[in-house]
């Protein structure tokens, strides 16, 4: 194998790409980057075992061939050198990566062992299409609420549904939930699958236009492809939790408040909770007014927020983190809190479009003690 390619070019794809490589793995090849170089370019994959990142870039290719370099180390050393023409030779013990007036020798291994996650004919597969900018905000929108922790590996995903011309997104942890949607169109029938939050974010960031763009599913698999870089991963198999039996039918307490003030004095409480456990806060909701207050050994907070309130008062406390994310993934001037009592969920949305909901376990303030 031999190219010669643009330094800043190949650094690019190469930080992209490594993104899927694994960093503590008992399987060597899983953190490798594979390099393919064949007609008019070189090909760059990575696979760590759930995710796959493939990207092409343009080269002059002297000798065609593959092989496989730890990723991490590659990715780096090239980003080093992006300012230069690069120009890399493959021989019995590994490549020669030339730059400038340097010459750098680095280990690889043969291409052989190398998971063939992507090679499959996608066109003739299910697919939702929708529009990249679309995707890319209800990814925003939900992904958040996925659990980062492995007691219910199923939680450390996303739920997407095609039906009825919308695909809608569902993300819970345990402790709250979030639901979206954008309009979307599916190939083959409606969908259903549960996708790893892990991937959404890496294909959020592929996304930056009005394009339409096409997911494939196949059994457990997903795939998409942007420009010249396809994103290849596994989805998890089992039944998500049903949205309907969490989300409450009706409501004894509405407030309707402006969201940057809220966002605003929570901030500020927060800042008398940092490094408590439950990052507690109460909210005492009261007719034409919401009361936000936080107690710690470091002083204590007490502040008004003006609100419309229809219904019984209450007083409930909560994660503070986990309103103030649901609060800034929203996006109207006002938003509406609804409540039953203060050991129940509660919900927030917009005001008006109620294209994604948020739903978060309020805190016994007995347990929190």
């Amino acid at each position: 194998m031999k190219f010669v390619c643009n330094g800043t070019v190949l650094s690019d794809a190469a930080l992209t790409v490594s993104k899927a490589c694994a960093v503590k793995t008992t399987t060597p090849i899983y953190e490798c980057i594979k390099i393919k170089a064949a007609n008019d370019s070189i090909t760059l994959v990575s696979y760590d075992g759930e995710i796959s990142i493939e990207q092409k870039v343009l080269a002059e290719i002297m000798e065609e061939g593959e092989l496989c370099v730890n990723g991490k180390t590659f990715a780096d050393f090239i980003n080093k050198i992006s300012e230069f023409e690069v120009m890399i030779a493959s021989n019995e013990k590994g490549i020669m990566i030339k730059y400038g007036e340097g010459e750098t020798y680095m280990q690889a291994v043969s291409a052989d062992e190398f998971p063939k996650m992507g090679e499959r004919n996608w066109e003739d597969k299910a697919y939702f299409e929708t529009k990249e900018n679309d995707l890319k905000g209800l990814i925003s929108e939900v992904v958040f609420c996925c659990a980062t922790d492995g007691v219910r590996p199923i939680l450390k995903g996303c739920l997407l549904e095609t039906k009825e011309g919308k695909l809608t997104a569902t993300a819970l942890d345990g402790f709250r939930m979030a639901t979206s949607y954008c309009d979307a169109s599916a190939g083959k029938g409606d969908l259903k699958i549960i996708c790893p939050a892990r991937t959404l974010t890496e294909i959020s960031r592929m996304l930056n236009s009005d394009e339409y763009v096409k997911i494939y599913t196949d059994k457990n698999v997903l795939s998409v492809g942007v420009a010249d870089t396809v994103i290849t991963s596994r989805l998890y198999l089992g039944e998500f939790v049903k949205k309907e039996n969490i989300y409450p039918i009706d409501f004894t307490t509405k407030a309707v408040v402006r969201r940057a003030e809220l966002i605003d004095s929570i901030e500020r409480a927060s800042v008398f909770i940092r490094g408590d456990k439950h990052n507690l806060i109460v909210l005492n909701i009261k007719l034409g007014k919401v009361i936000i207050k936080a107690n710690s050994d470091m002083g204590k907070v007490e502040e008004i927020v003006s609100a419309d309130v229809n219904g019984k008062e209450l007083e409930i406390a909560m994660n503070s983190k986990y309103i103030l994310d649901a609060l800034k993934a929203l996006d109207e001037e006002n938003v509406v809190l609804s409540f039953n009592s203060p050991v129940s969920p509660f919900t927030l949305e917009n005001e008006n479009d109620n294209k994604n909901q948020y739903l978060i376990l309020p805190v016994r303030v007995g347990s929190a003690e």
